[in-house]
Parts: C-alpha cells; sequence; structure tokens
C-alpha cells in the first residue's frame, strides 16, 4: 500500500495533502470510467487499480488503521482490545465513557462526549507518532489497542447520533 500511493518510508507521520494529491493523481490514472471503451480485460484491471488505490488511501489516511499496518509490515502481531487488559485506570476511563453514552440524553452531553473521544484520539496519535518514531513498535501497538476501545467508542456515539 506505501509503495503504491509512493510512500517510500515506513513512517507513522504523513503528509495529508500530500498523500490526496498521489491518490487523485492515481484514481485519474486508472478510473474505470476511462476504460469504458477499453477490452474487458483492461476495464477488469482498471477496476482492481481502481479499488487498491481506494483501499491503500483509506488506509494511511486513518491513524489507526495506518499504524496496524505498519505493525503489519514489521511482522508485530496485531493490536487487539486485549492488550490494554493490565491497564485497569485505561479500562475504567472507557467504562466511564460508556456508561455516559448510555445515559446521555441530549444533543449537548453527546456533543461533550464527541469532544472527549476527538480530543483523547488525537493525544493517543500523538504518543503513538512518538513510539513509532522511536522504533518501540510494542508500545505502539498497546497505543493502537487503546485507539481501538475509542474508535469503538466513536462508532456507538456516531449510531446513538443517527436519529431512529
Amino acid at each position: 500500500l506505501t509503495r503504491l500511493v509512493s510512500c517510500s518510508d515506513r513512517s507513522f507521520r504523513i503528509d495529508a495533502q500530500q498523500l490526496q494529491r498521489r491518490f487523485r493523481s492515481l484514481q485519474r490514472a486508472v478510473h474505470p470510467d476511462r476504460f469504458g471503451q477499453r477490452p474487458p480485460k483492461e476495464q477488469y484491471y482498471s477496476e482492481q487499480h481502481s479499488s487498491l488505490i481506494n483501499k491503500a488511501y483509506q488506509t494511511l489516511l486513518n491513524p489507526l488503521s495506518r499504524g496496524l499496518y505498519l505493525l503489519e509490515l514489521s511482522g508485530v502481531e496485531p493490536a487487539q482490545e486485549t492488550d490494554c487488559d493490565k491497564d485497569s485506570a485505561f479500562l475504567m476511563e472507557i467504562m466511564e465513557i460508556n456508561e455516559k453514552l448510555a445515559e446521555s440524553k441530549n444533543e449537548d452531553n453527546l456533543k461533550e462526549i464527541e469532544t472527549l473521544i476527538k480530543v483523547k484520539q488525537e493525544e493517543l496519535t500523538r504518543e503513538v507518532t512518538a513510539a513509532f518514531e522511536r522504533d518501540d513498535l510494542q508500545e505502539a501497538k498497546q497505543l493502537l489497542a487503546k485507539m481501538k476501545y475509542f474508535a469503538n467508542l466513536e462508532d456507538k456515539l456516531k449510531a446513538k447520533k443517527v436519529p431512529s
């Protein structure tokens, strides 16, 4: 994926604008609309490459998926939420946010929880960046496991905000 979008190094830190420019450039070159009049084999390859470019872009743009991908490239076991089981203070924090989310009755409460989740994700992203830059892959793995918890909370929050 990193080679596909011309990210030659395996750094966690990315230039999102450069990534987006490269993504658009590649998509223009292989987009299936450009291959509508071409032979079926070329149409097929266009669709496959377009899909792969989309996957690469989405993977690298999101800090959690980018970190998990970098661990995979380094041969480190995938980060699991169970990697946080020994951090009781962290688990307590997650439980408290879950309870707030379950009990929230109005938009203001949800906005407060959304801000809290965003701040925590930004904090963890900074810590993961530092861990990768120190080449401390086990620390990065622990932090990515925590990021998974916050990604799940974010999904629950989005589901709660959607009017039923």
